[in-house]
């Protein structure tokens, strides 16, 4: 369901409390670096890679499609398309669309000035300070949806927070699926790996939501990962079918470390990541015309000395403000960077990185961050206490976000006019004290004491605050229950697609 354009902007609040806080909006001007002339040059050299180069598509299905509609096909499975077929599918994009969860209050618009972040997805691996590094297990990933529910700086509770290993791999699109749909009730992106995963996934939507409200409005989302250099396989067009094919929700994704995937070059690769943004929304807009579709390159670069993905490099920031511009360019909905680290704990290292990552993301003024919280150890790892801190950070950045208010009462006249003398002071004026708790975004876990004050307090570092901080996270979780009637048949899909599943469907 797409939606017109929302204006104006809400006022700062700064208290955490999920229920009453809005969906946040990005008042600041984005950070540009192209000027029209260089934008209509990456748009003309994508078009010359699609139209030379091409795409691979290796899928059968995918291939009859863009075939019967006027691409080339060559013996490879390679497509080249016509820039008139590009075109065509851009104008069917819709430049915002409406993200549904089962509380109609939390949803959330993707497109204009909106902003929406969701927490980590993917990594095997869960650590805490408590019990260390280990495989993710059911009840990691519970706790995690109960503490993206819990917050009110996430507004997507995401997909696979961290991979339960205590399931077996063709069984998790169901489990992680009821997880968020048992435990949340925030819009959700479902599972997405193979094609099955992803019927499943609208399935179990189909059971909570009802088909015919499936059908027309957005309640899933997949992120379609584009194998570098333009390569699409069965796996991602089978979930893009899937998604795509049932008016859910696209997250458009190349992943691409430049000098191995992509040229080492900013330009080049953000040429060959624009081409194979639009590839693929060819295929999309084919299968399902107006399918919401996200533009959400994934862009790292190499050390290309020691073989190592670097992220937050000064080099990834400019191609991500490049691809931030396309995006604007073409009128779809932008994905940034997340909380990307490479350091493997809570550590200082860990905050500079991802506050190296996130800050060029909001200044690019992107719609949808994943990977906002959580992210350690290049993505391998979510962390309880770095998911803690992220979710501090992401509120600073969302108070920057918001931009200064205009609104009269901020200039204060009364209290710079009438009540406060040269040399006198504001904390007691009416004006002050109107806005004590409000005026400005607090970091509880950051502390902000005297050295007497925190040693007396226990000369807690960081790390300790935000394991209480998870914990109390967990205890603030109100949980939201589920209608008897759509747990038991979602219970009885869910055992009857345990027996059913192939594990050869997953291979």
């Amino acid at each position: 369901m797409t939606q017109p354009r929302r204006r104006g902007r809400r006022k700062r609040s700064t208290q955490p409390d999920v229920g009453v806080i809005l969906q946040p909006t990005l008042d600041l001007p984005q950070y540009t670096i192209a000027t029209a002339e260089q934008a209509d040059k990456i748009h003309d050299v994508s078009l010359r890679i699609l139209a030379e180069a091409g795409m691979a598509f290796y899928d059968d299905s995918a291939l009859a499609t863009l075939r019967a509609a006027g691409a080339r096909v060559d013996d490879e499975q390679v497509v080249r398309f016509d820039p008139e077929m590009v075109e065509a599918a851009l104008a069917l994009a819709p430049p915002q669309f409406t993200h549904a969860g089962r509380d109609p209050a939390r949803a959330v618009t993707y497109g204009g000035n909106n902003i929406v972040l969701a927490p980590v997805a993917g990594p095997p691996y869960v650590m805490d300070a408590e019990k260390g590094r280990r495989e993710g297990q059911y009840a990691d990933l519970v706790n995690f949806v109960k503490m993206s529910n819990a917050t009110p700086y996430l507004h997507n509770q995401g997909t696979e927070i961290v991979t339960p290993s205590d399931v077996p791999f063709q069984e998790r699109a169901l489990d992680i699926n009821y997880a968020h749909i048992r435990w949340g009730t925030k819009p959700m992106m479902g599972h997405y790996p193979v094609g099955v995963s992803a019927e499943d996934s609208v399935a179990m939507a189909r059971i909570v939501h009802g088909a015919e409200r499936v059908a027309t409005e957005h309640f899933l989302m997949a992120v379609i990962n584009i194998s570098s250099p333009r390569r699409l396989d069965d796996r991602m067009l089978g979930a893009l079918r899937a998604y795509g094919g049932n008016n859910q929700a696209l997250v458009l994704t190349p992943f691409i470390l430049a000098g191995a995937m992509g040229p080492a070059a900013v330009l080049g690769t953000v040429a060959q990541a624009n081409a194979e943004v639009l590839g693929t929304l060819v295929y999309a807009q084919l299968l399902n015309p107006g399918t919401p579709c996200i533009y959400g390159p994934f862009l790292a670069t190499l050390d290309l000395q020691s073989g190592s993905p670097v992220f937050g490099s000064a080099e990834s920031v400019l191609a991500q403000a490049l691809c931030a511009q396309m995006a604007l360019y073409y009128e779809m909905p932008f994905r940034a960077a997340g909380s990307y680290v490479s350091s493997k704990t809570t550590d200082m290292q860990a905050g500079i990185e991802a506050a190296i990552a996130m800050l060029p993301s909001m200044l690019a003024k992107p719609n949808f961050i994943l990977h906002a919280a959580g992210w350690l150890e290049n993505g391998l790892t979510t962390g309880y206490e770095k998911f803690a801190m992220d979710l501090e950070l992401c509120g600073v950045l969302l108070a920057l976000a918001e931009g200064v208010s205009w609104d009269e009462d901020e200039w204060a006249l009364d209290a710079v006019l009438d009540e406060v003398p040269p040399g006198g002071h504001h904390l007691g004026t009416a004006h002050t004290l109107d806005r004590f708790r409000t005026a400005f975004h607090r970091t509880p876990l950051f502390d902000h004491d005297s050295y007497a004050q925190w040693a007396a307090a226990g000369a807690n570092d960081s790390t300790t605050r935000a394991t209480a901080a998870w914990h109390d996270l967990l205890e603030r979780y109100e949980d939201p229950g589920l209608d008897d009637a759509i747990d038991a048949e979602l219970q009885d899909f869910m055992a009857r697609r345990r027996a059913e599943i192939e594990p050869a469907q997953f291979q």
